[in-house]
């Protein structure tokens, strides 16, 4: 489309609204017909004089309301509105953001990990409706027992390393964080104490917090747990539990070296703690050393899911138990969240077993890598922790900003970050001025770049760029 261009200089609102409303306008008009692709999004942002961000964030719009359709390599046309409404299909829909008033559609967001947007909602949709074609009866009722399917997928899927567990040691849960609740509720009672690290996933503490359990604070470093802290806390504190990401710790990208873990695994051994291994980031990293249950297999629950590699809204994960623990997983599980879905399960299983899943992860790690370079490029100068196919940053922030006031100052420019109070497991004296930049969730490269560069110029200008009372 050569000769069509549009005006945004009128009106009110962002940009890139203004810039979605007027090609809805010149679609309804018939000025774009269906079949139409639109200019290329750097060529529309120089003709406009706009951040190709901009351009991106319309061009998203319009495909939530249902207009038009892209994908990657071969541009965005103008969709058949006479045939969708013959169809029955919905002209235009909701936004996809599902977080409410604390995320608007006019923010960048970094503030998720989650698998990147890589087409891979077409695989899934072919599986699903294998299933219901297959299995309508199953559908309409509960699951009431495992099939060995959804048990080998969740081996094939922890599998890592020297780790493979056994199908019957293994038990499929709705995400990583429902397996987790399962195995706080199976291996501890009201009043015991759950091991956290100051820095982790906060969100398991505060959980467990809803139903009695204590969470004890563990010091770490750049190895790390530091195995004397642990060995004080057990012998002071006698906790039954410890939650622990030996490989890609989020969110300070760090890994636990060999000595170490089995340092750890002694000191659980010695003082009866159960481990938790959340191992999220461990294969998509592909660090090569041992995982903790290689050192503590008859202690060591070992947790993984799809959220990061695969697609986080299928909610699909498993965990390898110790010996004897799967039934009680799997009925604490059941009456933590009321049973396992048999579709979503059927899914997550047909997308391990045939190579899907695998598939769709490499795709992920290519965008992920990728847009770690325009990271490394942008923030070059700065301090900040990272590893190639993990999907965020740790990033240290220079004289005068707090974690928290940067957050601030970034959202006010429409960029979201998780400062560091999002991952405190309890109450700590330790600050470490730093934010976590997750960088899947922006739908464009060109997006990440936008959101990059506004966290470059905060970062470089200093308090002079925020103000509470603006």
């Amino acid at each position: 489309m050569t000769n069509w261009s549009p005006t945004i200089s009128k009106g009110t609102g962002p940009l890139y609204l203004r810039l979605a409303n007027h090609i809805e306008a010149d679609i309804s008009d018939g000025v774009l017909s269906s079949g139409t692709k639109l200019p290329p999004q750097r060529d529309l942002a120089y003709d406009l004089g706009v951040t190709i961000g901009t351009v991106g964030r319309a061009y998203a719009l319009l495909r939530q309301r249902g207009l038009v359709s892209g994908e990657v390599g071969r541009g965005t046309y103008v969709l058949d509105r006479g045939g969708a409404q013959r169809a029955g299909v919905a002209i235009s829909v909701p936004s996809d953001d599902t977080r409410g008033s604390g995320a608007p559609s006019d923010r960048l967001r970094f503030d998720s990990t989650a698998a990147p947007d890589v087409g891979q909602g077409a695989a899934i949709g072919r599986i699903l409706a294998d299933i219901s074609s297959e299995h309508p009866g199953e559908m309409s009722s509960y699951a009431r027992a495992f099939p060995q399917s959804w048990l080998e997928a969740g081996s094939q899927w922890l599998a890592r390393n020297g780790f493979n567990p056994a199908a019957e040691t293994v038990v499929p849960t709705l995400g990583a964080h429902a397996a987790l609740v399962a195995i706080a509720s199976v291996a501890t009672v009201p009043g015991d104490h759950i091991v956290f690290e100051n820095l982790s996933y906060s969100q398991f503490a505060r959980s467990v917090g809803l139903f009695g359990r204590r969470v004890a604070l563990v010091d770490s470093d750049d190895q790390g747990v530091v195995p004397g802290d642990f060995e004080r806390l057990c012998a002071q504190r006698h906790p039954k539990l410890a939650f622990l990401m030996p490989t890609v710790q989020n969110p300070t990208v760090v890994s636990m070296p060999q000595s170490r873990r089995r340092e750890i695994a002694e000191i659980a051994r010695r003082h009866n703690v159960w481990l938790i291994e959340d191992d999220l980031y461990g294969a998509p990293a592909g660090d090569p050393t041992p995982l903790l249950a290689e050192f503590a297999p008859e202690r060591t629950f070992v947790v993984a899911g799809l959220s990061k590699a695969v697609a986080a809204g299928v909610r699909g994960g498993w965990v390898a138990c110790p010996p004897h623990f799967a039934h009680r997983i799997a009925v604490a599980h059941k009456m933590a969240t009321g049973g396992m879905p048999f579709l979503l399960a059927e899914l997550c299983a047909r997308l391990v077993l045939s190579g899907e899943a695998t598939a769709i992860r490499a795709r992920c790690l290519d965008e992920v890598n990728a847009r770690l370079k325009l990271a490394c490029t942008s923030l070059a100068g700065f301090d900040f922790r990272w590893m190639p196919n993990v999907p965020f940053l740790w990033l240290g922030l220079p004289e005068p900003w707090l974690s928290g006031t940067f957050k601030n100052a970034a959202a006010g420019e429409g960029v979201l970050v998780d400062d560091e109070d999002e991952f405190k497991a309890g109450r700590t004296d330790q600050v470490f001025h730093r934010i976590r930049v997750g960088i899947t969730t922006p739908r464009s490269r060109a997006d990440v770049s936008e959101g990059l560069a506004t966290i470059r110029r905060l970062l470089a200008s200093g308090g002079s760029s925020y103000d509470s009372y603006g």
